[in-house]
């Protein structure tokens, strides 16, 4: 059986990960390296297992956390799209189960704010994971952040807290936000749409979602 670690050391997805940072990079996005996917696939695999989904689901929602973005190796446009695509063909060549690659790919086609929807429980937990990542060391130019707004929100956050508590069905982001480089609403003029797609995605998994910035209960 295919394992995360198999994956995490695989050239072939190394070099997709890497072109599609190094892509974003050249049109101004914040970090989207092994980072963010390690991160993403990290925290949607705890969220699972915290709300005490099967071990292999969690493991096949941290694969899917650490290939969500190679389709932007494509374009950032249709890029979940794109990459589940190119998810098919490398699971398939590496001998998942085609079940499996189902899950996956249906999960990295569905990440993607304007066409996102949990659809399966780890598409919802991967959405939850990727859209909770925000932090500053995402930016990759501090200049950037007098002049670019999701540079300046990201910059802006101190601390990042995903945290699941099973016993409560509830899922909840604190952030803790620098308001002298940027005012919390900023934070919501680019991250709403996302922070409600959290909300459903939480409630996908029978549970309900906090937003909570500077001590402050916002969702």
């Amino acid at each position: 059986m295919t394992s995360y670690e198999n994956l995490r050391h695989d050239s072939e997805i190394l070099a997709l990960i890497k072109a599609a940072n190094d892509v974003l990079g050249a049109i101004g996005f914040t970090e989207h390296g092994m980072a963010h996917c390690v991160k993403t696939g990290t925290d949607a695999e705890r969220i699972l297992a915290t709300l005490g989904y099967p071990e292999r689901e969690c493991e096949l929602v941290k694969i899917a956390g650490l290939i969500h973005d190679i389709g932007n190796t494509v374009n950032r446009t249709n890029h979940a799209h794109n990459g589940a695509l190119l998810a098919f063909s490398l699971l398939k060549e590496r001998n998942f189960p085609i079940d499996e690659v189902i899950a996956i790919t249906t999960a990295i086609g569905h990440h993607d704010e304007k066409t996102a929807a949990p659809v399966t429980p780890i598409a919802a937990a991967l959405i939850l994971a990727d859209k909770s990542d925000v932090r500053a060391t995402r930016v990759r130019n501090k200049n950037d952040i007098y002049t670019d707004i999701h540079d300046r929100v990201n910059y802006a956050v101190t601390e990042s807290k995903l945290t699941i508590i099973k016993e409560r069905r509830l899922i909840i982001l604190e952030l803790e936000i620098d308001t002298y480089i940027c005012p919390v609403m900023e934070y919501f003029e680019i991250f709403l749409e996302r922070m409600v797609l959290c909300k459903k995605s939480a409630a996908f998994l029978g549970c309900d979602f906090e937003l909570i910035i500077n001590d402050t209960r916002l969702l």
